[in-house]
This record gives structure tokens, C-alpha cells and sequence, in this order.
């Protein structure tokens, strides 16, 4: 961890703002804003946007912050990794930390957004809706990018819907890497509607095939007339992040395409978990 030696605006400090004292604080409408947690967005803005080393002096006064509130705050970003201080200049910078900060927060929207390209190709090649879904704790996922091919007649889906996580081709994907015995796998499953009777032991079929090939079906269980062949995006300790699935009208491919289908949307899972991994 980082150490910050004393600066000279703390040999006389003033008395500290800690956010404590309700007077210390700003109120806007019915919400209570934290004075010292302002005046940590503030000196974080004012270090990234100017892109300069700052004294904590300098940004004390420039900020219109308590010398003493502000070097506390300085010396907890620098704990913290998210503010640099160098010792011979008794200076400050944003840090590593930030930028790794900001960058788990928008480092899977640019990636999704990257991944685009490779879902509208494969929705255009084979006619179909290619969908991204995401796992959400352990029993939901929800749908974060749906690509839809350009024929006249085609499926649309919106995304931020859920769905419980062990149902459709998704689901058959997920429960073949669970670690259930086959009555707790079916508690989960009986409490799943279907647009059609789907008996347990024919799920658990499905699940063992789509273990074998590594990609799963669903034929008009999921909804009806609907059917969905999906595939695993795996991170980088090979559990299933994310599915795509080729989403697709029933009839529209005989047993060869689906085959064809099945084994390009388990390509495409892995060239999407490159690029999201």
C-alpha cells in the first residue's frame, strides 16, 4: 500500500469536515449530500480533466476545500490506489486504480458493442435473430443485445428481459453445468412454464446431448413456433458468462441445418468470449 508523508497544510490543521455534522452537509430536495464525498468528485474531476499534478495546497484553495478536509481526503484516495503522490514533488495524480475503476464499468458495454459486427453477420448469413444473454446470480438470465437479420419477415426481441436460467436452449446450457442431482433439478424444472408439455426425462436427454456437442436446442418449448439453438460464452475460468443463441422460426432448417447451425453458433460463442474475455 501506498504511504503519503505529512504535507505542510497539516502541520496547523483546521478543523476536519468529516460529514458527520449535519450542518456539514447539502441538502437538494428530499436527498442529503455528503460535503467530503463532493469534495472527493471534485478533486478526482479536477486531477483527471486537467491532467496535471496538483499540491494539495493548490487543489485547497483552487477548490475552495478546507486544507485539512482535503489532504485527508487526498492521503484516503492514495490508500486507496485511486489517486497517485509523488514523493519528491509532494504532488498528485489520478491513478491506476481509477482508470481500472472506471474501466470494469465501461469495458463491458465497448466490448458488447464490439461484438455487435459478429452477431449481425451470423443473424444475416443464416436468417435468424442472434441473441446475447447474460447470467444474473444464480437462477436468472437477461437478454443484453438482440441483432436481427434483414429479412422482411423476422423476430424481434427486446432486450432487458429475464427468464429463468434453466429455461430454453439457454437453460439446457446452464443445467448441464450444474452441479445438481436429477431431484433438484427438477424441483427447479417443474416450477418453469413452457409454451409446450416438455417431460423431465426428455429435458435431461437434451441436457446430456447438449453436453456432448457443446451446443443446445430448443424446439418450441421456449415459445411456441419459436425454435432456439444456442451456444456458451465462457470467461476465463470456463463458466458459462454469457449464451448467444440463433433464434429462429420451426421449419425453417431441416436436421442438416440445424446441425450447420449448431455447430457455427458454438464458433461464434467462442470467438464472442475472446473478445469479452
Amino acid at each position: 500500500m501506498k504511504t503519503d508523508p505529512s504535507d505542510s497544510i497539516a502541520d496547523k490543521p483546521a478543523p476536519e469536515d468529516d460529514g458527520s455534522n449535519p450542518e456539514n452537509n447539502n441538502r437538494v430536495g428530499n436527498s442529503v449530500m455528503v460535503k467530503p464525498i463532493i469534495n472527493a468528485i471534485r478533486i478526482l474531476r479536477h486531477l483527471t480533466e486537467t491532467g496535471t499534478p496538483e499540491r494539495a495546497a493548490d487543489l485547497a484553495r483552487l477548490l475552495s476545500i478546507n486544507p485539512s478536509t482535503c489532504f485527508n481526503i487526498l492521503r484516503t484516495l492514495v490508500a486507496e490506489d485511486i489517486v497517485d503522490f509523488d514523493r519528491r514533488a509532494k504532488t498528485y495524480t489520478a491513478g491506476l486504480g481509477l482508470a481500472k475503476l472506471v474501466g470494469n464499468m465501461v469495458t463491458e458495454g465497448q466490448r458488447l458493442e464490439a461484438a455487435r459486427p459478429l452477431m449481425q453477420e451470423f443473424a444475416a448469413r443464416f436468417g435468424v435473430t442472434v441473441t446475447l444473454w447474460r447470467r444474473m446470480g444464480t437462477d436468472r438470465i437477461v437478454l443484453v443485445n438482440s441483432e436481427t437479420s434483414p429479412a422482411d419477415l423476422r423476430i424481434d426481441m427486446a432486450t432487458g428481459q429475464r427468464l429463468p436460467m434453466l429455461m430454453g436452449a439457454s437453460g439446457r446450457l446452464f443445467a448441464s453445468r450444474l452441479d445438481l442431482d436429477d431431484p433438484e433439478l427438477r424441483a427447479v424444472f417443474d416450477k418453469i412454464r413452457w409454451a409446450r408439455p416438455l417431460s423431465f426425462e426428455t429435458y435431461l436427454q437434451e441436457v446430456e446431448q447438449c453436453r456432448q456437442q457443446g451446443w443446445s436446442l430448443d424446439d418450441g418449448y421456449f415459445s411456441a413456433g419459436i425454435m432456439v439453438i444456442a451456444a456458451p460464452v465462457c470467461d476465463r475460468n470456463d463458466n458459462i458468462a454469457y449464451t448467444v443463441s440463433a433464434v429462429m422460426f420451426r421449419g425453417q432448417y431441416d436436421e442438416a441445418g440445424i446441425e450447420t447451425v449448431g455447430r457455427e453458433i458454438k464458433e461464434l460463442g467462442q470467438k464472442l468470449a475472446a473478445m469479452l474475455f
